[in-house]
């Protein structure tokens, strides 16, 4: 009995595996078919009816795919090195190294995440927990919520705070995440469009077309690098992915600072929201339920 060809998880992976393809002879589509095999994504792509409509057909089949960035990346890297005549399997292979290290710095930052979110939900979790202690110390707290006139301000002011600080929380966390998908993409994909013989006008200009087919901004301007080179004399495409290599690590960078700043900036809505909430919700009904039991008894 024959195993079923285990699928490729990353999008680097699959690029990786196409570079390797291409290199031992196989042409575009070929590749595409093989990779198929084991892969729904490349089965949708492998379907186009001519090698030119590859990066079309690329954007096309990962348009919902959880990936498409990282497609969408595959695209116009494929669209550029076709338009510049540069080596495909050294286009894919150096773009599986790129899309590789992004893999590596986005789990580094969820796992990172993982300290502060954990904390976010316990934090969140606090007025209830001080609502079901007073229940187990055997104090109708949940009544005097639910009859009492104070018992309702309490019962509103928790809830209105617990909402203010779930979406303080999780805007807090979305912040912390925010990043450019792409860092250094538009310099290495200049470096592929020069190392096809072009000039560098050229090379600028179909990079800018083949980012915004693939729905990619160009986040930083590669001019004065460009200059820079042709002033020095200096190798174009090597200088591009230096700078573009530093890009990728300040925006790690930035990542994990962003990061560190967020165990800090939970404290705010920690303070101003959820243990006021614990109060209303934990402590003042407790306090309630034990004055009126002790004026029942006078």
């Amino acid at each position: 009995m024959t195993s079923a060809v285990k699928p490729v998880a990353t999008v680097a992976a699959r690029v990786l595996r196409l570079a390797v393809l291409l290199e031992a002879g196989l042409d575009p589509l070929a590749a595409w078919r093989h990779l198929a095999a084991a892969d729904p994504v490349a089965a949708r792509v492998a379907e186009v009816d001519g090698a030119d409509r590859l990066p079309t057909a690329i954007l096309a089949a990962t348009r919902d795919d959880p990936d498409g960035v990282d497609w969408a990346c595959v695209a116009a890297a494929w669209r550029v090195a076709g338009e510049a005549g540069a080596p495909l399997a050294a286009t894919l292979s150096r773009l599986g190294e790129v899309l590789a290290a992004a893999d590596d710095a986005r789990r580094e930052v969820a796992i990172a995440l993982a300290g502060p979110l954990a904390t976010s939900r316990v934090v969140l979790a606090l007025p209830v927990i001080g609502l079901l202690g007073g229940m187990l110390l055997g104090v109708d707290t949940l009544g005097v919520l639910a009859t009492t006139p104070l018992g309702w301000f309490c019962l509103l002011a928790g809830g209105v705070l617990i909402l203010i600080a779930r979406r303080w929380m999780a805007r807090l966390v979305a912040r912390a995440r925010e990043a450019d998908p792409t860092p250094g993409l538009a310099r290495e994909l200049i470096a592929i469009a020069v190392s096809g013989g072009g000039s560098t006008d050229a090379a600028v200009t179909g990079v800018g077309e083949a980012l915004a087919e693939a729905g990619l901004a160009a986040t930083h301007d590669a001019t004065a690098t460009l200059d820079f080179a042709r002033t020095a004399g200096v190798p174009v495409a090597a200088l591009l992915r230096a700078e573009a290599r530093e890009e990728r690590r300040d925006a790690q960078a930035a990542a994990r600072m962003r990061v560190a700043a967020l165990g800090t900036r939970l404290l705010l809505p920690l303070g101003m929201c959820v243990l006021p909430a614990f109060v209303a919700l934990g402590v003042a009904p407790l306090l309630l339920a034990m004055i009126g039991s002790t004026f029942a008894t006078l």
